[in-house]
């Protein structure tokens, strides 16, 4: 009787859903309580379940499911809840991933910090994506393989045995109590991860944070059709799409908005495409420059995923060590980097730099000539013979318009690979897949970083690429637009309260094509300590935040993002996308980003009013 409640009740939720659950790449922060996350979305997703509401309205005032739609979002969680229910198990003890080999890379993960023994047995085929070999060499995970004809005859095992299968329908899996894990792949779709027994509770948060940061969720429309499969009870249907024909169509569109010539890639995520840059350049420096010490310089408080990946990476080999770059306010990118690389090279170490420009949140470009001088600098070892080269990872997500690495390009003779998310302007907020290129100088990491692509599943969807080929031709003129809306709105602000701080971009700085959509708002504040102070600017963010998303409601969002196609998205902290970042580096001022369509007379009379109120 409860599969049929479940089933039924799925069918209900699946017609009135709202659209955005399936169409937006970001969540409302005002409706978010990070702390509860999941857990307050299915809480109240149960309550609807129990009183058998599956209306609209009562699903769209649901909590935000997850900050962030590659963590997870209300398809997949409800996805989970279902296959949870209708198995006996707690919902959290469900987890899902676009990928088929990176909840296998989750528990391994855990696994080697735990000194632990993993055995992967497999009753079809395992995922085509993965390579032992790679795995262990790479990633330094430890684990026997086992091809099993019968789950009846899993053995006893002193570690964690996890159970591969591939099975037509979705709902009901064999809780097997000698099996901790099963992983149960569904065609393109992905994976469903079921952690399986109390003992393992406690990897849970682990392979949720590789979910947050080294992969995505499945994705919405793949969700959709996993739970229209599981609804109706049978196999299911892929929808067909013409990949080949436009992922050529955005490769071309990717080379010719960079000028560049290599071979771009394209993961799920921008992190998705960063984690296979990571790994590339780890296995790269292992074949070249064996035993060495592998840096990866970055700096504090850029982008919270790209900092706490770059740790995760380093926590997992003693080789492996991140270095702070300081590049904000009063700390110069360029003079930074000479300092670490100095340093680095008298260690007679590899050196990986990660750096976004501009940079977030204090919207700032480095002088770039200096900046080549100093990745172009010859260094020597303690020894005085010559230093490694580094190789410059540009964080390209604010600006993707802007020419670094093309023939004559600022950058094109140092070894540099750019990158940038794709849910910002490159698909206008359509979709989370991200992309990067390489210079001609290193060309030669492509192939190493997309071996590393297709181990951990992460390319981009069918779906993805769809988008991108609609959204990547008018990319470079929506830049444009947004930017015009931003430097207007600026303007307005300057004049309307002239002692608030404004990090934007110079005029002259967009002369040469740095034309961001985002800027940070540092409002004046007054107390007599500075914990006062700070405890009043802090209030004033939230009161302009909340007066702004509930006076335009339909263009002024709560939200952290970037690159839509509509509307005006606030934040606080300005570097809350950072996540994990220490709370010392976090920045408590407002972050806007603008898009091309929005109505800026409204905006402007509402921040005026807002202005007035605190005068």
């Amino acid at each position: 009787m409860q599969d049929h409640n479940i089933h039924h009740y799925i069918k209900d939720v699946l017609e009135h859903m709202p659209s955005d659950w399936l169409n937006l790449t970001t969540h409302r922060l005002d409706i978010y309580n990070e702390k509860l996350a999941k857990i307050e979305f299915l809480d109240a997703f149960e309550a609807l379940f129990k009183s058998k509401d599956s209306g609209t309205a009562a699903l769209s005032t649901l909590p935000t499911a997850y900050d962030y739609i590659r963590l997870g979002h209300p398809l997949c969680s409800i996805l989970e809840w279902a296959i949870a229910n209708l198995n006996g198990l707690h919902s959290e003890n469900v987890i899902s991933f676009g990928s088929q080999t990176m909840p296998i890379l989750a528990i391994l993960r855990t696994n080697l910090f735990a000194d632990k023994n993993t055995q992967i047995l497999y009753t079809d085929a395992l995922p085509e994506a993965f390579d032992a070999e790679l795995i262990k060499r790479v990633y330094g995970y430890n684990f026997e393989l086992k091809k099993i004809e019968k789950t009846e005859a899993i053995s006893e095992f002193d570690g964690s045995t996890i159970l591969i299968t591939d099975d037509a329908l979705i709902g009901h899996y064999d809780l097997n109590p000698k099996v901790d894990f099963i992983i149960s792949l569904h065609q393109s779709l992905g994976s469903l991860l079921i952690v399986n027994g109390t003992e393992n509770d406690s990897y849970i948060s682990e392979i949720q944070h590789v979910r947050r940061r080294e992969t995505v969720a499945m994705t919405p429309s793949h969700s959709l059709l996993a739970l229209q499969a599981l609804a109706h009870q049978t196999p299911i249907v892929p929808v067909e799409r013409q990949r080949d024909q436009n992922k050529t169509s955005v490769l071309n569109s990717l080379k010719e908005i960079t000028s560049t010539s290599a071979l771009p890639l394209v993961a799920s995520s921008g992190l998705s495409m960063q984690y296979a840059i990571m790994m590339g350049l780890v296995d790269h420096a292992l074949e070249q420059h064996k035993g060495k010490s592998i840096k990866f310089i970055v700096p504090p408080n850029c982008y919270g995923g790209t900092n706490d990946q770059a740790r995760r990476v380093a926590a997992c080999s003693d080789l492996i060590e991140v270095v702070d770059l300081p590049v904000d306010g009063d700390n110069d990118m360029v003079q930074s980097i000479n300092t670490v690389l100095t340093k680095v090279a008298l260690d007679d170490a590899v050196p990986y730099i990660i750096a976004e420009i501009p940079t977030n949140p204090r919207v700032e470009v480095p002088d770039l000539e200096a900046l080549k001088a100093a990745l172009s600098q010859e260094r020597k070892t303690a020894d005085g013979h010559t230093a490694i080269d580094p190789v410059f990872i540009l964080d390209q997500t604010f600006c993707p318009n802007v020419h670094f690495l093309g023939e004559g390009d600022i950058l094109s003779t140092v070894r540099t690979i750019s990158y940038a998310s794709g849910s910002k302007f490159p698909s206008g907020g359509k979709c989370t897949a991200g992309y990067c290129v390489a210079n001609t100088k290193a060309e030669g990491l492509i192939k190493t970083i997309e071996q590393h692509l297709s181990l951990a599943d992460n390319e981009a969807t069918d779906l993805q690429y769809e988008i991108l080929a609609k959204q990547l031709p008018s990319m470079n003129q929506r830049i444009a637009a947004a930017y015009k809306n931003t430097r207007e709105f600026v303007n307005f602000i300057h004049e309307t309260l002239p002692e608030a701080k404004i990090n934007f971009v110079s005029e002259e700085l967009a002369a040469q094509g740095f034309t961001p959509s985002v800027f940070s708002l540092d409002l004046p504040t007054k107390g007599n300590t500075a914990e006062e102070k700070e405890a009043y600017k802090r209030d004033l963010n939230l009161k302009l935040i909340h007066l702004m998303i509930s006076e335009i409601p339909n263009e002024s969002k709560y939200c952290v993002s970037y690159g839509q196609l509509k509307g005006c998205y606030w934040t606080v902290p300005a570097t809350s996308t950072q996540g994990t970042t220490k709370e010392g580096d976090k920045d408590y001022i407002a972050r806007v980003a603008l898009s091309p369509d929005m109505d800026m007379e409204l905006h402007k009379n509402v921040f005026l009013d807002f202005v007035n109120s605190i005068a």
